[in-house]
């Protein structure tokens, strides 16, 4: 594995930082940020984030985790962050299926080995990486607990933008249209989410200043950004969510966490889900939006102090 670039803020402690290239079995560039605990270790919480998302946005999390005596592997998926784009277009968000993740995950898993990552080793996926993360499961995952927040399980849409979603995005493949933007994303076309939408409308969350850190981080980091899905993502994702609510629930004690105003992903899905898991748990949270580790703390509370504390009782 050959080093790879991580940008530390300059108010940022670097908190011994790693990064590196892995390639997947399709050979497709990949980068894992990797942080070992000092002391008092707990093993190891492999991150896997939502689409657009990339390894610096985890920064705080990642610094509250390693000082609970957590190390952390981080990864960005392919099509975004520093990893290899699949388009021309690099602000598209695009796969050309689901299933490909899967190939991330396995470089990811090689690279813990490699690494010497502490066990035990954890799951802790938000939005997208829910999904990834609900099918690695399924596959064998070698982590002792899981912990969730707004997986994406389902997609929020009305009944009718179900209706109509499954034939647009499908005759866009048909066509040879799967790396276009998805239609309903005209306002972010080009240019991430955080840069196209006022605070006041923004579906991640309700607490204004970190927010703004989120737009202010965006500006520092451009070429990590990815904006809107194309075509092609949401026929794959519609089609993933849908293969796995059919799925039974892994063997694998999990605490997923959602917001009652989320707008991103589907709470029925998730209701659903949880409530077939046998060594699950699930916490609504009454007020919150889509992005809970930038939160307000008030809709909140400690969400990470919760999943330390849970993974350390599934040890």
């Amino acid at each position: 594995m050959n080093e790879a670039p991580y940008h530390h803020e300059p108010d940022r402690a670097a908190a011994s930082c790693a990064a590196y290239w892995l390639h997947t079995q399709d050979d497709v560039r990949l980068r894992v940020a990797a942080w070992k605990a000092p002391a008092a270790e707990q093993g190891t919480i492999l991150v896997f984030p939502g689409r657009t998302e990339y390894a610096e946005k985890y920064h705080h999390t990642v610094t509250r985790l390693i000082s609970a005596g957590f190390s952390c592997l981080v990864i960005d998926w392919r099509g975004q962050g520093l990893s290899d784009r699949l388009t021309k277009d690099s602000m598209v968000s695009h796969v050309n299926r689901f299933s490909d993740y899967q190939m991330d995950v396995a470089a990811m898993i090689a690279a813990a080995k490699r690494l010497d990552l502490p066990r035990p080793w954890y799951l802790l996926a938000h939005s997208m990486g829910g999904t990834i993360g609900l099918r690695a499961l399924e596959k064998g995952l070698p982590v002792k607990a899981c912990a969730f927040t707004a997986p994406m399980w389902g997609i929020e849409m009305s009944p009718l933008e179900r209706i109509a979603a499954w034939p647009l995005m499908g005759a866009a493949r048909a066509l040879g249209l799967s790396q276009v933007y998805a239609p309903g994303n005209a306002p972010q076309k080009g240019q991430c989410y955080v840069h196209s939408v006022r605070f006041e409308d923004n579906r991640l969350t309700q607490d204004r200043d970190r927010f703004q850190a989120l737009v202010r981080e965006a500006y520092s980091l451009p070429n990590h950004q990815t904006g809107a899905p194309s075509a092609g993502w949401v026929f794959e994702a519609m089609n993933e969510c849908r293969r796995l609510s059919r799925m039974p629930s892994p063997d694998c004690p999990a605490y997923t966490i959602s917001g009652t105003e989320d707008v991103v992903v589907d709470n029925m899905a998730i209701k659903t889900r949880m409530a077939d898991w046998l060594k699950g748990q699930l916490r609504i949270l009454e007020g919150a939006k889509h992005d809970l580790l930038s939160e307000r703390d008030d809709l909140c509370g400690d969400i990470l102090g919760e999943f330390m504390t849970f993974f350390s009782q599934n040890r």
